[in-house]
């Protein structure tokens, strides 16, 4: 294969544009001498004749104006690669790729997604669903460049490796059935349901979330049955087979046709047939913390930053009052 010596190209597409050696050396800021020097390497490079005299002057030879063709191709391509990197430097281009919980994904990350395309189009962001501790592996392993999981089950801020970043409290509201006796009660309270037969996982997360939030209010809760999926856990509620604490992030996700009633806050939802009471615990309102992590030294690059920024307006957006943004 020929050498492609980029440098010795440009001289030769500055003779081809200005038409003398003197001139191309006065443009490029070299004697006559070195053009010359430099146009003889590169048609010996390539193995064709490059000039050819033409009265007191020189011409390109047919073998150097294909040559030229080429090189315009490769130049345009090193203008785009330029262009290119420089978006990647700005934060307009390149991509980040975000491991996050199921209901972070409808809540934060699809809005965030939606106002990129709107703001930076040059930058592409791939999701992968992932619980919160599967996530922190594949930030750890550097499958994705960012980690949206719950403070709970995310390493300490002391942790070398990753840097945090405290997205939103996520206000945890009670699901009861809508006939339920205390579905219309006025300031309720989480220990009012103490004797409430619950539903929630059998592990992991939002198992803990529900017991730690419960033991807080006073009391254990019994599970009557356990589910992990919103949609199922939802659908057990409007059955009236118990009650649930529900994120309301899962309602940012689709969860049942919501409007607010009145008084209390009182939520109702219809979803196959059945009615669940959604309501706010005002006086011990429980939350779960959402986190976002990324590699430590890592969360300044510029299209990082970018995503990081669009998940706290994404955040805001959810709980206006109570966004705490801050890296640890």
């Amino acid at each position: 294969m020929a050498d492609w010596d980029l440098k010795k190209l440009r001289i030769l597409r500055t003779l081809h544009e200005l038409g003398t050696v003197t001139a191309t050396a006065e443009a490029l800021h070299l004697t006559p001498s070195a053009v010359s020097q430099q146009l003889t390497g590169l048609a010996k490079a390539l193995g064709v004749p490059l000039l050819e005299a033409h009265g007191r002057r020189v011409r390109l030879t047919d073998a150097a104006q294909l040559v030229l063709r080429h090189a315009e191709a490769v130049f345009a391509e090193l203008e785009r690669a330029d262009a290119d990197l420089l978006g990647y430097l700005q934060g307009e281009a390149g991509q980040v790729r975000i491991g996050a919980f199921s209901t972070a994904i409808p809540a934060l990350v699809v809005p965030a997604v939606q106002e990129l395309r709107r703001s930076h189009p040059g930058l592409s962001v791939v999701v992968r669903e992932a619980e919160a501790e599967a996530a922190y592996e594949l930030l750890a392993e550097g499958s994705v460049d960012l980690a949206l999981s719950l403070a709970a089950h995310a390493p300490t801020p002391r942790d070398p490796k990753f840097s945090r970043v405290a997205l939103l409290a996520d206000p945890l509201d009670v699901a009861l059935p809508a006939g339920h006796p205390l579905a219309g009660e006025p300031g309720l309270r989480l220990a009012d349901l103490a004797d409430e037969p619950w539903i929630f996982g059998s592990s992991g997360p939002w198992s803990q979330i529900t017991t730690t939030a419960c033991e807080n209010a006073g009391f254990v809760p019994e599970q009557a049955h356990a589910a992990a999926d919103w949609s199922a856990i939802w659908a057990m509620v409007a059955a009236g087979m118990g009650v649930a604490l529900v994120p309301r992030m899962a309602m940012a996700g689709g969860l049942g046709a919501v409007g607010r009633g009145a008084g209390d806050r009182t939520v109702r939802a219809d979803r196959g047939g059945g009615g669940v009471a959604l309501r706010v615990l005002h006086a011990d309102q429980p939350r779960r913390h959402v986190v976002a992590a990324a590699r430590r030294g890592s969360e300044g690059a510029p299209g990082l930053a970018r995503v990081l920024a669009a998940l706290r307006q994404a955040a805001a957006a959810q709980t206006p009052e109570d966004p705490t943004i801050q890296l640890s």
